[in-house]
């Protein structure tokens, strides 16, 4: 795209638009059919990313109950449950569907309204631009 970028994180439309979180256009009946694909694609990147982290929590069940652990340990916990699970699908070990019984998605608690315009970066647009261009170009996938 001629523009060096970093890495951004996937939000919904109830966080706040920044440089480093994107997240889709406001639905209405404005949109543009580019604007459109990008929230398509979004979203779908997005499914891609809860099913990882499905198939992380349904491997490795400790991180479904880390209360009963130390706040310090947590975070190497998490740390070593994402290593081994990476090489685990890098080396096609089986995944079991059954695992998956015990671990139904659940919606953590999110904010119900959009954030406030005030809180929105308006350089972050660019950054969404920039992607939505680059979906367009790239093609269907």
């Amino acid at each position: 795209m001629g523009k060096a970028q970093k890495y951004v994180l996937l939000g919904d439309a109830t966080y706040p638009l920044q440089d480093w979180i994107l997240k889709p256009y406001q639905e209405d009946e404005n949109l543009t059919q580019r604007q459109l694909q990008f929230n398509y694609r979004l979203k779908r990147a997005h499914s891609v990313i809860e099913n990882a982290f499905l198939r992380l929590k349904a491997r490795w069940q400790i991180l479904l109950k880390c209360d009963d652990c130390s706040l310090e340990l947590l975070p190497t916990l998490v740390l070593a449950c994402c290593i081994l699970h990476n090489v685990c699908e890098a080396h096609d070990n089986p995944f079991n569907e059954e695992w998956l019984e015990g671990t139904e998605p659940t919606e953590l608690p999110k904010p119900c309204q959009p954030a406030p315009a005030a809180m929105e970066d308006v350089r972050a647009e660019q950054v969404r631009e920039l992607m939505c261009q680059y979906f367009e170009t790239c093609g269907e996938g």
